[in-house]
């Protein structure tokens, strides 16, 4: 995290800032040559002053638009981040003075008059950007990191987006609904954030991981198009792209399809995105689940580069070569790989079976020996090249399209673990940052409808229990559950999920499949979320519905690498709040008046 100092002046691609009120009359990064002559009144932050002789002092004035040069007498007080309001006439720089690198650069303000608002102590870090700070330290004073441009561009970036998908929505015949924060336990499968109750002991709402069940009521309430910017929180461990606390543009359709809902958010997301860029992005693509795992590795694959899985099995279906001998053989090429190091090479079958591969392969593609020139053959310097016959040289170079320079790699192992672990050697690897190359968007579908057995040798539900399976697989249910098809789908831009959504289920019968399958018994599922079963005796519509995550839209939108940085107060890694201390024990009378006891604190001493 790196705060950029805000000197490029107001964004014209932007939306002109507000006319000022109160105490300025313009904002500092507005003023032009067109202002020459006219006197004003500006009001920010002191960024840096520079003495010039005894009695003058020029002090860059900051606001969120910008910072303008002030000419300013007798200005040995101020110090960095005081607060002012400055007024004084726009005039032209002196000859050689301009500053190309400033919106404001051809202008200054003279003859100014200077008061301070607030002082301020020496901030703790410095807010330019020329310093890079520890995140904690960022984090403990946010409210100066705050300051920052980069801070400042993300966080009004985050606004203007939220504020087009809610008009998206709107256009789109949508109707905005809260959904309550204080809830019921519900089966989603993350962890939730237990709320004591103060009026029942012993009893517990939950904050809501998603409005799931919620905005299903609605729908059976005759709400025909939901939307809402929701609040969502789990209890899972934050990363880089996971807090505590989350938002998403949470919505649900009455009598749609699986198409149809894809519709709404791909206009929704475009509409965002011509927001944050100037412009629509291209074409979103789609592919099923197994296609991603078999091309990509993952089901959330990165399109901007290729290296894309090659199917190898048929090639060694003959092999003598033992380690070969498996299920499935995948193989990706990296252009440009042979010159990989050996430690690096090293790292990489260290890397495959941290990820549960059995091994590695790697093979550095060059010219045969004695050949040369274009068509030549080619050759494979590897430790396994040996065991290899000809015929398998050359249809593996021919399979991965391979060229002297290149390096292939090769994972022989059950088909999803080889895929899954060559697609993590190619993000690994290929991946660009965040901010480079175009946005690509990827609606991925037919996921499996279960996510494995459980120990019990019960199928394990791939997302919630309340997902349509496709209906061409009911048939399949009892023999063969695994393989059942749901009617899911999920979006993807380049290599990060930004939401999941399905088709839900209305009929209560296939409730009912689905819940015994989980083996939850009726009992069980009357007692967890009997208020859902029993609406659905009412007459359910069939819907359908999606939630894409806002902070991770609006952090690959700013090319950032953690959603903490487009979150105004985000939490680290460990799940603190260094400004606020929080999460802080609750004293012994909040204890009481919820009736629980500090098992952590320190034991009471002995009678």
């Amino acid at each position: 995290m790196s705060g950029d100092r805000p000197t490029a002046g107001v964004d014209d691609r932007l939306p002109a800032p507000p006319r000022p009120v109160g105490l300025r009359t313009r904002y500092c990064g507005e003023l032009r040559p067109a202002d020459i002559g006219q006197q004003v009144s500006l009001c920010g932050w002191v960024d840096h002053r520079r003495e010039h002789g005894d009695k003058l002092a020029f002090v860059d004035l900051r606001d969120h638009t910008g910072l303008v040069q002030c000419v300013v007498e007798g200005a040995h007080a101020l110090r960095s981040e005081f607060v002012l309001r400055v007024t004084g006439t726009v005039r032209e720089r002196p000859e050689g003075t301009a500053n190309d690198q400033l919106a404001t650069g051809q202008v200054e303000l003279a003859g100014c008059q200077v008061e301070v608002l607030a002082a301020a102590d020496p901030p703790p870090f410095v807010l330019d950007g020329y310093t890079d700070a520890d995140e904690a330290l960022r984090l403990r004073y946010r409210y100066l990191d705050l300051r920052t441009g980069r801070m400042q561009r993300n966080l009004r970036l985050r606004a203007r987006v939220v504020s087009a998908l809610r008009r998206s929505m709107e256009g789109q015949g949508f109707t905005e609904l809260e959904t309550p924060l204080l809830w019921t336990p519900t089966p989603e499968g993350a962890r939730e954030f237990a709320i004591p109750s103060r009026l029942n002991h012993g009893s517990f709402y939950v904050l809501p991981q998603s409005p799931q069940i919620a905005k299903q009521l609605l729908m059976v309430g005759g709400f025909d198009r939901y939307f809402q910017i929701a609040r969502c929180l789990r209890d899972e461990d934050p990363r880089a792209d996971r807090q505590y606390e989350f938002t998403q543009l949470d919505l649900e359709a009455s009598f749609v399809t699986e198409a149809d809902v894809r519709a709404f958010v791909t206009e929704a997301v475009s509409a965002g995105v011509e927001a944050g860029r100037g412009e629509r992005p291209a074409e979103f693509v789609e592919m099923t689940w197994a296609e991603a795992l078999d091309t990509y590795g993952v089901d959330k694959p990165d399109l901007r580069f290729g290296m894309r899985l090659v199917e190898c099995t048929p090639l060694f279906a003959a092999t003598s070569f033992n380690a070969f001998k498996a299920p499935a053989i995948k193989a990706i090429r990296v252009p440009g790989g042979a010159g990989f190091t050996r430690s690096r090479l090293d790292g990489l079958v260290e890397r495959a079976k941290s990820l549960g591969a059995r091994g590695l392969v790697w093979m550095r593609v060059e010219p045969a020996e004695g050949a040369g020139g274009p068509g030549a053959p080619l050759g494979l310097d590897s430790p396994v090249a040996k065991f290899l016959s000809d015929d398998e040289k050359v249809a593996l170079v021919a399979a991965t399209e391979a060229e002297p320079g290149d390096l292939l790699l090769l994972v022989a192992d059950e088909h999803r673990r080889a895929c899954e672990v060559l697609g993590q050697l190619r993000v690994d690897i290929g991946r660009p940052p965040v901010g480079e190359g175009p946005l690509r968007f990827c609606w991925v579908v037919d996921f499996p409808l279960f996510d494995g057995l459980d120990e019990d040798g019960r199928p394990q539900a791939a997302h919630h229990p309340f997902t349509m399976p496709h209906p061409d697989d009911l048939d399949r249910f009892d023999t063969d559950p695994l393989s059942v098809r749901a009617q899911s789908y999920d979006l993807v831009c380049n290599g990060w999920e930004l939401g999941s959504g399905s088709i839900r289920i209305h009929r209560s019968d296939v409730q009912a499949q689905v819940l015994s399958a989980l083996g939850i018994a009726p009992e069980e599922a009357e007692a967890r979320f009997g208020f859902l079963l029993g609406a659905f005796r009412f007459g359910a519509p069939p819907h359908g519905g999606f939630a894409v995550g806002v902070d991770r839209l609006v952090a690959i939108l700013a090319g950032e690498d953690s959603i903490r940085d487009v979150i105004a107060f985000p939490k680290t890694q460990s799940g603190a709040d260094p400004m606020t201390g929080a999460p802080k024990p609750l004293g012994p009378r909040q204890l009481r008046e919820l009736g629980l006891r500090d098992l952590a604190g320190p034991k009471p001493p002995a009678r």
